[in-house]
């Protein structure tokens, strides 16, 4: 077999040789490539490229069933996810090369959805640091362990938009806003990707999960998706866009239907919108087991059937389930699949492979001393830690008895760190921690014993997660007392988000807020650390606390970062991406809402409202503090209207009014205040960071042109419209300031 290996990576060499060295990467020279190939190839063979299994796991690491060995050797299986390190992967990857009639190498896919061991914050987390380039060098680095232990595709990013915390896949994506998802979705592609496929310290990425998945009816995950197309387009496509245009080579297809139809057999979805408006030029894949997944949604009567559907909507690959391989032969001797359609499908698997310089050397990820040098770097710990600080939202720090509780000094003489979050090392790590490992985490103890070196630190639990059990109440209270600062750790574990893990009540769990509410009574300077991966309800814990900071699950380095933030080492930033409900029954609930015929107004009975609960959210889209004070200028315009042709400049001057350096995220919203069809009161257009000394002032400056004020009509078309316009410079979408212009036709 290895004689067909050779014959495979001379005609590379040829093909390669035959065009000039700009050339060698082209399309058409892989297309070339491709289809030399699939002429050789049984149909056995090709259904063999279109299916994708899982290699397991043991306690002692990952193993594979007896019958997958036998499939890779037979053709039958051309590509594995959740098989890891160099030694294993290069054992499979040579059944692959060397043991079968063509050689053709595999594809090993895994999920680093936000680090291979290095794990870096939760993506929901990550993202409120509203820093693209530091989000991309956590895609870059991330793909960068993975690739050094044999993985060269990550189902990853996830960039599903939610509005509804309940959902437990939040913690995956960039929360609610379509243009900041957009953003974060194209730079995670080029981090993962980089310049070049072939580079073996990048890594293929796959967008995720086209397209919906995250607005499931009720917050149940897998559930179904029922929205308009004009919402569809405006708020939950972007994202996906813009990753596809970044150049992700692979899309994942959602669990959900959408349109009434199930993602993985959306002719509409897969091809229309996918192929031919979005032009997508890779493979589609199926999430776990979506081909048969379509017969319990009530399309498909049988597997046969489920595999036709699918694969003539456009999904390429089908992961777990097999049916492509014991079905499809059948469907093409009956007429109801196509060689071409087939044959399509396996050109675009192949073509990634050869992206990837997989023909070229089928060993290119497999480097031990790769492995042993690239994983748990120095550089990728001190970036998990900058990310961490960066993530991190100060949501309160009114101050107790004439002082603030933030920053603590280090002076502090007593400590007392109380909650069952205080020293959880699996829990920082979060849901979806790829092959990070709990023992390499600092927990919020260890931070505090290495930032508070002078400080008398004690710990205790105080509470489980979810029992109603207090009988640790009355020692925790005790340790308080003889404290000069109090810091409660609280929240929700890692198991509580991720897939399949939807809340109804998405308040903290158990009695852990009752102990922060006792502690507050001691009448201590208490600072509650709410460490969770979702937008948790807590209206009354805001309104007694006097300090409250968003902590997330931030990964390996979550307590030294942590840390860094409560002595002030690090001035907090983050801003959050994803609205907090005041309670459960404003869910969906998000700032860029469409007005109606009978907006919000106070005291007005017949006005779109509740008459149990405010309209407000807990803290809007947007909303972070800092330990110093930025005061906002009026905004200036460059005019008072534009043509389509023009540019309109804005600028506002922020000033650090405070007594501590800081940076400020200076956020950029508009209203179009009459169009066609209904437009959101807010859209944010742009934002920027900016870093100023206390007592420094400093002009920001922001520009839109007619192409930013763009909009889906009613005929789904993308258009921008004349008239008049409202502008918003300010500290989030709530505390703006505010001009106006009008957009002319000529």
């Amino acid at each position: 077999m290895r004689y067909n290996f050779l014959l495979i990576l001379l005609t590379v060499i040829i093909i390669t040789s035959l065009s000039c060295k700009k050339q060698v990467h082209t399309s058409d020279i892989a297309d070339s490539f491709v289809d030399s190939l699939l002429q050789k190839m049984t149909l056995e063979e090709k259904l063999g490229q279109l299916t994708l299994y899982t290699s397991d796991w043991d306690v002692t690491g990952p193993v594979m069933r007896d019958s997958y060995k036998e499939d890779i050797r037979a053709g039958r299986c051309g590509n594995v996810y959740n098989a890891l390190t160099v030694d294993y992967n290069r054992m499979l990857q040579k059944m692959a090369v060397e043991e079968t009639r063509l050689g053709i190498p595999m594809l090993f896919g895994y999920d680093v959805i936000h680090g291979y061991k290095t794990i870096f914050p939760i993506p929901l987390a990550e993202a409120c640091s509203w820093d693209i380039p530091l989000i991309q060098e956590s895609a870059r680095l991330s793909a960068r362990e993975a690739a050094a232990s044999g993985i060269n595709w990550v189902f990853a990013p996830m960039v599903d938009i939610s509005r509804d915390s309940r959902w437990g896949r939040v913690a995956e994506g960039a929360g609610e806003d379509a243009y900041l998802g957009s953003l974060i979705a194209a730079a995670k592609v080029r981090g993962i990707q980089g310049e070049r496929l072939d580079d073996p310290f990048t890594v293929a990425a796959c967008i995720k999960h086209f397209a919906g998945y995250g607005a499931p009816v009720a917050g149940k995950d897998y559930n179904t998706v029922d929205m308009s197309e004009l919402s569809f387009r405006q708020d939950y496509l972007p994202p996906y866009k813009a990753g596809i245009e970044a150049g992700a080579a692979t899309v994942m297809a959602s669990f959900n239907e959408i349109f009434g139809v199930p993602a993985a057999c959306n002719k509409f979805l897969l091809t229309e919108i996918l192929r031919k408006e979005l032009n997508f030029k890779g493979f589609v894949v199926t999430d776990y087991m979506g081909v048969n997944h379509l017969i319990p949604h009530g399309v498909a009567s049988d597997k046969q059937e489920a595999g036709i559907l699918a694969i003539n909507a456009g999904t390429d690959m089908d992961m777990q389930s097999g049916i492509y391989y014991e079905t499809l032969e059948k469907s093409l001797n009956e007429g109801k699949v196509s060689l071409e359609t087939i044959n399509q499908s396996v050109r675009r698997v192949l073509k990634l492979k050869y992206q990837l310089g997989l023909f070229a050397d089928p060993y290119l990820y497999f480097n031990n001393e790769r492995e042993k040098t690239e994983v748990y770097t120095t550089e990728a710990s001190e970036h998990a830690l900058l990310s961490a600080k960066e993530s991190i939202v100060l949501l309160k720090n009114d101050g107790f008895k004439g002082r603030k509780n933030l920053p603590i000094s280090k002076q502090t003489k007593k400590i007392a760190l109380i909650g069952p979050l205080g020293n959880s090392q699996i829990d920082m790590l979060g849901c979806w921690h790829a092959a990070g490992e709990a023992s390499r985490t600092s927990t919020v103890l260890d931070g505090l014993r290495k930032e508070f070196p002078d400080s008398q630190i004690k710990y205790m639990e105080g509470c489980d997660f979810s029992s109603p059990d207090k009988s640790g109440f009355k020692k925790a209270l005790s340790l308080a007392a003889e404290s000069d600062v109090i810091i409660v750790a609280i929240g929700e574990q890692e198991r509580y988000s991720g897939e399949a893990t939807s809340r109804s009540d998405i308040g903290i769990p158990g009695v852990q807020e009752e102990l922060a509410e006792e502690l507050i009574k001691t009448g201590k300077p208490v600072v509650i650390l709410i460490l969770a991966e979702r937008a948790l309800c807590f209206p009354e814990l805001a309104e007694k606390a006097s300090s409250i900071l968003y902590a997330w699950h931030l990964g390996t380095r979550a307590g030294d970062a942590i840390a860094a933030v409560l002595s002030g080492d690090f001035n907090p930033s983050g801003k959050l991406v994803m609205t907090i409900p005041r309670s459960v029954g404003q869910i969906p609930i998000y700032y860029n809402y469409m007005n109606t015929g009978r907006p919000y107004k106070a005291g007005e009975k017949f006005s779109t409202q509740y008459i149990d609960e405010s309209v407000e959210p807990l803290y809007p889209f947007g909303y972070g503090l800092s330990y110093t004070q930025f005061e906002y200028g009026s905004i200036t315009l460059s005019a008072d209207s534009i043509a389509f042709n023009d540019t309109l400049h804005i600028s506002c001057t922020i000033k650090n009014t405070g007594m501590f350096d800081g940076s400020e995220i200076s956020e950029l919203y508009i209203r179009d205040m009459v169009a066609s069809v209904t437009r959101p009161v807010k859209e944010l257009k742009g934002f920027k960071k900016i870093y100023l000394k206390k007592g420094e002032q400093q002009e920001i400056n922001f520009s839109l042109c007619s192409g930013d004020l763009k909009f889906y009509n009613s005929e789904m078309k993308y258009v921008c419209e004349p008239g008049k316009f409202k502008v918003f410079i300010g500290t989030s979408s709530a505390e703006t300031q505010e001009g106006s212009f009008t957009l002319k036709e000529k």
